[in-house]
């Protein structure tokens, strides 16, 4: 387990579709049952059109906290989509902040229209790389693909951040609101696509 931080704060952030929201309520439902104090904040931009959704977990001992997390203060990130991790990661992360990310591109339809251009998404790790303390790149979509649907790769993200070792408690508590959540063929999947996320971010390579 991490160094505990009071209260540590933690980002979900991803576009409009990629399901980081329900990743954000598994991880606060797996801190309350972990016996922590949680509260959480939410921002949407144009979800509907792709736009940036970010949730802010905060998770205390034994205060309740504004549901806000300060700029420059997140000590974890966890990115589903590359150029948005890196967007939130300058403008909340420090030197000390560790990243969790998707290495898929989420490209907007200003890209697709050939309006814009998106970076070269290994500029944009590389970016991470020299921001953040560490930086976990893992192909969350292939990965939940291999699971068995690629809609899964918000689980798959959950499992990397329960296997970083970044958290107070350990992926038990997130099996546990997965079954709770889930039933049937959606429960296999998510704790499948939970247990490639884990796997694959304690493999060897995974972390700069």
């Amino acid at each position: 387990m991490g160094e505990f931080r009071e209260p540590l704060n933690v980002i979900v952030t991803g576009v409009g579709g990629q399901g980081n929201v329900l990743a954000s309520q598994v991880l606060a439902a797996a801190a309350v049952e972990a016996g922590y104090r949680v509260s959480i904040g939410e921002t949407f931009g144009a979800s509907q059109r792709g736009g940036s959704v970010m949730s802010h977990v905060r998770i205390s001992r034994d205060r309740t906290y504004g549901p806000l997390i300060p700029r420059g203060r997140a000590h974890l990130i966890v990115g589903f989509e590359p150029l948005e991790t890196l967007r939130i990661l300058m403008d909340y992360g420090n030197p000390e902040t560790v990243v969790v990310m998707n290495d898929r591109p989420n490209y907007p339809i200003g890209c697709l229209l050939g309006e814009e251009k998106y970076p070269d998404p290994h500029l944009i790790v590389e970016a991470v790389n020299r921001l953040a303390a560490k930086n976990h790149v893992l192909p969350a979509t292939e990965l939940a693909k291999e699971a068995g649907n690629s809609m899964a790769a918000n689980m798959v993200m959950t499992g990397a951040l329960s296997g970083s070792g970044l958290l107070p408690f350990g992926g038990d508590r997130f099996t546990g609101v997965i079954e709770t959540l889930f039933s049937g063929e959606v429960r296999d999947l998510n704790m499948r696509a939970f247990q490639k996320g884990t796997e694959a971010v304690q493999a060897a390579g995974t972390a700069r």
